[in-house]
């Protein structure tokens, strides 16, 4: 597509900017933080305008906005599962009811979500979940009984949506169904944070045991999950995308400067290495800008996941010859008794090395690029 941006979309990004100076520095909690975005109207800019409580902006201003939130100071979003996924995705296969119902509370902030797709026996291979909901005999609810795991921010969230198996006896994607499941379900609902390598815990671990779903919170009906869930998965990358991008940016900005402060720049492989994510950065963005707004390229994105996936990765690693030596050690002042800390680029190396596995692996990634882009013979199944 042809992209640039209009001076509409300049007066629009010079809006957003002086909003986030005004008030991100006065965000007092995430959920605080998303009510304040919503009270503005920041939360919804691509949906329709349709009595949600949005507004509406162009693409290239949601890019402008995304880049703008990117670079300033704000708290990192709890929202976005629920922005930027569920809605997308109820706008496309929900019932005016559900939109009706879940809308408004995203756009207002009021309503956090989390995504219960991956299990322990199947991550990237999502048509292996064996998460179960049956219908109770009264037939106005679901019961689902399994476990999740991955799950973002599941410690914060209201809902969750859940892929689970609604035919019993069925195999891979058929009879799977989308349920939207309250969180607030104590003794039904367990949630465990999952310690990383970086000492922190985004990740959970969600266990059900007989938690409730009302049968009309089902999206795209029951047996439709597999599509549905393919179609949120295609809302995962795009104006994001880019500011990601803007993120990186940052990163790779001091990643350089450490170098310099610390000579390993002056070794010519450091410096090679140094240009060439500089080069591959602003191919990323470039590929983006093609792909945004496209429609009907199922690999753009998995080719966009391939290509950022691996260039965070080999940033992390740059980042630890940047700093020599001293990226093997904590902080000076450490001791037992204070707790786990990192600096920015030791937590960009260690949390980096999961790039490649979450959000579809690797090798995911390329199995789709191969038969739905290139129509090469399909994996055999039960292949290792």
């Amino acid at each position: 597509m042809e992209f640039g941006f209009t001076p509409q979309d300049e007066e629009f990004r010079a809006e957003a900017r002086a909003w986030l100076a005004a008030h991100a520095g006065d965000a007092r909690d995430r959920r605080s933080w998303e009510r304040a975005l919503g009270k503005a109207g920041w939360i919804g800019l691509g949906w329709p305008e349709d009595g949600y409580g949005n507004r509406t902006a162009t693409l290239t201003q949601q890019v402008a906005w995304a880049e703008e939130y990117a670079r300033s100071a704000a708290p990192p979003r709890s929202g976005h599962i629920g922005e930027n996924l569920l809605a997308p995705t109820l706008l496309a296969h929900g019932t005016d009811d559900q939109k009706a119902r879940f809308l408004p509370p995203i756009a207002a902030g009021d309503e956090l979500w989390c995504q219960g797709y991956s299990e322990p026996g199947a991550g990237s291979d999502l048509a292996g979940v064996r998460t179960a909901a049956a219908r109770e005999p009264a037939g106005t609810h679901y019961r689902i009984t399994g476990q999740k795991i991955w799950t973002s921010l599941a410690h914060e969230a209201d809902w969750c949506f859940v892929l689970a198996r609604t035919e019993p006896g069925s195999h891979r994607h058929h009879g799977l169904s989308l349920l939207l499941v309250p969180m607030d379900q104590p003794g039904r609902i367990e949630v465990r944070p999952i310690r990383q390598l970086t000492g922190t815990s985004e990740f959970n671990e969600v266990f059900f045991d007989g938690a409730r779903a009302r049968v009309e919170h089902v999206v795209g009906g029951e047996g439709g999950g597999w599509r549905v869930a393919m179609s949120l998965l295609g809302f995962e990358r795009g104006v994001s995308t880019l500011a990601q991008q803007i993120g990186f940016a940052a990163e790779l900005e001091r990643v350089v400067r450490t170098a310099v402060e610390t000579g390993t720049a002056d070794d010519p492989v450091v410096r090679d290495l140094l240009v060439r994510q500089w080069a591959e950065l602003r191919a990323m963005r470039w590929n983006a800008l093609r792909t945004l707004g496209s429609t009907g390229d199922a690999g753009a994105p998995s080719v966009a996941k391939l290509l950022w996936a691996g260039w965070h990765q080999r940033l992390g690693e740059l980042a630890m010859l940047a700093r020599g030596a001293a990226a093997t050690v904590g902080p000076v002042d450490w001791s037992p008794a204070a707790p786990y800390e990192l600096d920015a680029l030791q937590h960009l190396f260690l949390f980096s090395r999961a790039d490649t596995i979450y959000g579809g692996s690797d090798q995911i990634q390329r199995t789709i690029i191969a038969e739905r882009v290139l129509g090469l013979p399909r994996e055999p199944k039960g292949a290792a």
